[in-house]
Formats: structure tokens, sequence, C-alpha cells
């Protein structure tokens, strides 16, 4: 298993939020080369605007661990993180983001255009299936105009 399989397993994740009426994102966190959490859009299904792939997958993960923090672990996600993600993926202190696609309209990048909103040692990746990922949010947005 390597990032590619692991990213694939995030767009299964955002295609389920897809066939739910959300915005497909998905995202999962793996941890010494297991899947210990998943999670994908569900602010339309909870009626929470917090309830993002990315906060449903770290809450999981804390949960499966029994710990606040994941220093070790990495989160592949479909879309760059907004600031509220990225904020909760700073206090997780998780080793690794993977993200596929940028988002220049509500990703992180747009607030902070300057410095890192991770926590100093964690590692970031982008554009692994960017591509696919860019797809799916595109065809989503297309339906529903």
């Amino acid at each position: 298993m390597n990032d590619e399989y692991f990213m694939q397993q995030a767009l299964r994740e955002a295609k389920i939020a897809m066939e739910e009426g959300e915005v497909p994102i998905g995202a999962v966190v793996v941890l010494n080369n297991q899947i210990i959490a998943r999670g994908h859009n569900q602010v339309e299904k909870l009626n929470d605007c917090t309830a993002h792939a990315e906060m449903i997958a770290l809450t999981s993960a804390f949960n499966n661990l029994g710990s606040k923090y994941l220093m070790e672990a990495t989160l592949y996600v479909t879309l760059e993180p907004c600031v509220m993600c990225a904020g909760a993926l700073y206090w997780s202190k998780i080793g690794r983001v993977v993200y596929a696609a940028s988002d220049e309209k509500n990703g992180y990048k747009r607030v902070a255009k300057e410095t890192s909103p991770f926590h100093p040692k964690t590692k970031v990746e982008i554009g692994l299936l960017g591509e696919e990922s860019l797809a799916l949010v595109k065809s989503f947005f297309a339906k529903r105009r």
C-alpha cells in the first residue's frame, strides 16, 4: 500500500458524500500503513457546518486511538483543507497531510498566504490524484446548477 492507494480510499469516501448529496470531499487517516479512520462531508446530513470530511476522520481517529494527538499519522484528503480543518489538524499535531487538489475559494491558503497553518513538524504534500478530485467536485456543482 502506498500514497496513491490511500488517496484512492479518500476518493471513495468523496464518492459516498456525492451519492448522499454532499460536496464530494473524502478523507482517511493512516497509521502504520493501516486506515484507522474514514470520513466524508456530512454537512447537509447532520445539519452541521463543521461536519467536514477531515473533522469526521480526525474525531474517529482520536476515538480509535484514545489520543488527541496523531503525530505518526497521515491524513489523505481529496481537497485542500479549509481554515477550520487546518486548525484542527494543527492541534492534532498530525505528522503528515496529503491533499489531492487546491481549493482557491475555500482552502486555508486563501487566508494563510505567508505561513503554514499546520504544526511546524507536519509535512504537507499536494497534488496526488488532484485531477480526479477536482473532476468530482466540478461534476457535483455542474449538476446543481
